[in-house]
Order: structure tokens, then sequence, then C-alpha cells
């Protein structure tokens, strides 16, 4: 999944998902947190990849995720292509009004748009150490 969106969240949580993404994640899908302070949603096939490297692990390690799961939701669309972010999760990515949606390969990433905006980097020379750290 690829591409970026400004959207905002209105005052009951619901954020619209732009079309081209809406396509690519399918009827239903999972929005959970993600890392370093966003949200993630997974299309269906990449949530069940997940929860089959996980169903592989011991009950004793898959324990510390017992927080993500608990705020995990299965997310379908609503007739205007929204979906609602519970507060939780809207805490946790410090989301009030303005968001960044970007494709992120097998997923997709909500942002605060601040957040985002600080951490982007466009430089040619970040580009180039990621690939080079890659192996690309």
């Amino acid at each position: 999944m690829t591409g970026s969106y400004q959207h905002t969240i209105d005052a009951k949580g619901r954020l619209f998902i732009p079309a081209k993404l809406r396509e690519e994640l399918g009827d239903v899908f999972y929005l959970a947190m993600g890392m370093d302070g966003c949200l993630a949603i997974y299309p269906e096939t990449s949530w069940e990849g997940f929860m089959e490297k996980l169903e592989q692990l011991p009950t004793a390690q898959t324990r510390a995720m017992r927080t993500f799961f608990a705020n995990t939701v299965k997310c379908e669309l609503d007739s205007q292509g929204r979906i609602l972010v519970p507060q939780k999760l809207r805490t946790y990515a410090k989301m009030e009004k303005e968001v960044i949606i970007n494709g992120a390969q097998n997923r997709v990433e909500i942002w605060n748009a601040e957040s985002w905006n600080e951490m982007e980097d466009l430089s040619a020379e970040s580009l180039l150490s990621v690939m080079k750290a890659l192996g690309l």
C-alpha cells in the first residue's frame, strides 16, 4: 500500500479512508496500535498472517501483546467510507483533528499530522541511508 493523504477526524471520532486505500484494504480490516505512536490498519489477509505467526509462539511470549489485542478493533466502513476510531486509540496516537494516512507496505498507518511532519525526512541522503541499511 502506498500514498499519503491528509484528513481530519470529526468530533465523533470518525475518519474518512481514501478510496484508493479502501480498495486495497477490502471490506473488513483491523485497526490497532502501531509503532512509534501511530495507528495501523491491517487488511484481513495481513491480519490473518500475523495471527498465524503469533499462534506458533508459546502463550508466555504472547502475554505482552494483551494491551495490543484489547485495543484492536475489527472495522467495516460506513456508507460514507469512514471508520470509527475508538477514544483509547485516538489518545494513544495523540489524534485530535488533523491526521496523515500513509500506505506502509502491507498496512496503512494513521499519524497525528504534527508528529508525522516532525518525523518525515524527504532528503535524498536519508533515503539512501535507509536503502543501504536494508541491503537494497
